[in-house]
């Protein structure tokens, strides 16, 4: 089976990731995430298994003790890991998966998969990013704070990912990140491991 590429995917908190990667999925059957684990309280409609994992921090750290964990790392005080095994058996079956991750974490799994495709998501303008957090409602004042200060560091390590998407307008965004996540299966060492290609190339 020829081996699905591995995307990913970060950005500063209210720049948009989830519904641009959301919308990829729709678009591209081929396509999944792995859903990821953490420590952070489940929000109101959010599923288990289906937006995370939600553990505690006694069974997270037992996770990394078991290596279980292809990233992991802390973010706003709460902790979030990939499942090692569960992008392992993605990839094994020809899906592309993504990984929506912070810097930190990308930085782990490039070490471990070299081979991954790394896209940042960028918003607009800082202000657009403030307008953006206040206007989901979820955070107070000293949390959207917090998340501002944050994005400046995260938006500052833009600059070592492989794509850069601006979130402007978000039907651009979108075609874009598609089309990313779609040329990473031509890529030439991916390709010469389907029979057809490899028969041609001898």
């Amino acid at each position: 089976m020829n081996s699905g590429s591995l995307i990913l995917v970060s950005a500063p908190s209210g720049a948009g990731k989830t519904s641009l990667v959301r919308s990829v999925l729709e678009a591209d059957s081929q396509v999944v995430v792995c859903v990821s684990h953490t420590t952070r309280t489940q929000r109101e409609g959010e599923r288990n298994g289906e937006n995370y994992y939600f553990v505690d921090d006694p069974q997270f750290d037992q996770m990394i003790k078991d290596g279980e964990f292809l990233e992991h790392a802390d973010v706003f005080g709460k902790r979030y890991g990939s499942s090692r095994n569960e992008v392992d058996r993605c990839r094994a079956e020809g899906k592309d998966v993504i990984l929506e991750i912070d810097w930190q974490g990308a930085d782990q799994v490039r070490r471990i998969l070299p081979d991954a495709v790394s896209v940042f998501i960028l918003p607009p303008s800082m202000a657009e990013l403030e307008s953006r957090l206040r206007g989901r409602g979820q955070d107070s004042q000293d949390a959207i704070s917090t998340r501002l200060a944050e994005a400046e560091t995260d938006i500052a390590q833009a600059k070592r990912y492989d794509y850069l998407v601006v979130n402007e307008d978000f039907k651009r965004a979108h075609t874009e990140l598609l089309s990313i996540v779609q040329s990473a299966r031509l890529r030439q060492e991916r390709q010469s491991k389907r029979a057809a290609v490899a028969k041609l190339l001898g």
